[in-house]
């Protein structure tokens, strides 16, 4: 299904809790939208945290760290990420005004605090060379199961390009995934397909997606897309790969005919 925010406010902007809110998905998710000199300070007992800045400049701290971070345009500039296990408390403080998103979900472990930022955030272009490009897309994992096997969380970005595809061709996996998106202009729309459903996708809106279903995306031509997707680990069956619609797996052959059939 869809959920739509109507446009963030000032403060924090559920998305999904784990108590009622899309409870499925088993994390909490929200964007703290702050004005400028405003402060939120965010401790939780029981879950690890993910705060990933989205727009503006905020000085952030933790532990005995601090560190100022702007990020003008997701589309254009690398991801900066603060991941910190339960008990440890962040204070973010907007020198303007701000969005930071935040995802969280229980975890017992303990682990060392991490940054992840343009050093150490993998980067990749999918659909180059097939289908004439028209699901080419850039894949940002800023951390998973490969280099963050002690956390019950996934986090990443993908930049759509105006009028492609991307989460193409359709793949499913058990685990639940959370979108969240934005666009390169506020009127900017496209398309979520959620299993046999299909949603209009608008600025600040976020798919939300159980497990077992496959979930395709589209931009509208004229509108970049962004959007930042949010995998939790089930308890002893991590997330790890995509599972590919067999179907539709022909398609992913650079030589493959797709239309007309006969030249």
């Amino acid at each position: 299904m869809l959920h739509k925010t109507g446009g963030l406010k000032y403060g924090y902007n559920e998305i999904c809790n784990m108590d009622e809110l899309y409870s499925s998905m088993l994390m909490d998710i929200g964007v703290y939208k702050l004005k400028k000199d405003e402060s939120q300070v965010c401790l939780d007992k029981e879950k690890e945290s993910a705060f990933l800045i989205l727009d503006g400049k905020i000085l952030i701290k933790w532990q005995d760290r601090e560190e100022v971070v702007e990020r003008r345009s997701v589309f254009d500039e690398e991801p900066w990420c603060l991941h910190v296990p339960k008990n440890v408390e962040v204070i973010i403080k907007a020198i303007d005004d701000c969005e930071v998103l935040v995802e969280k979900t229980n975890n017992h472990k303990d682990f060392d605090s991490k940054v992840y930022d343009k050093s150490n955030c993998r980067s990749d272009i999918f659909g180059d060379g097939v289908l004439g490009g028209t699901s080419r897309r850039v894949v940002r994992t800023i951390f998973d199961y490969s280099n963050a096997p002690y956390s019950n969380l996934v986090i990443g970005e993908v930049i759509n390009y105006p009028g492609k595809w991307s989460s193409y061709i359709p793949h499913h996996h058990p685990q639940p995934e959370v979108y969240y998106y934005k666009f390169s202009k506020p009127q900017g729309f496209g398309c979520s397909i959620i299993g046999d459903n299909v949603y209009k996708i608008e600025q600040d809106s976020a798919a939300i997606i159980e497990g077992g279903l496959v979930h395709p995306q589209a931009t509208a031509p004229g509108y970049a897309m962004y959007y930042c997707w949010m995998i939790r680990h089930l308890d002893n069956n991590p997330w790890t790969d995509r599972i590919n619609e067999e179907k539709h797996e022909w398609l992913l052959d650079e030589n493959a005919v797709i239309w007309p059939d006969k030249e």
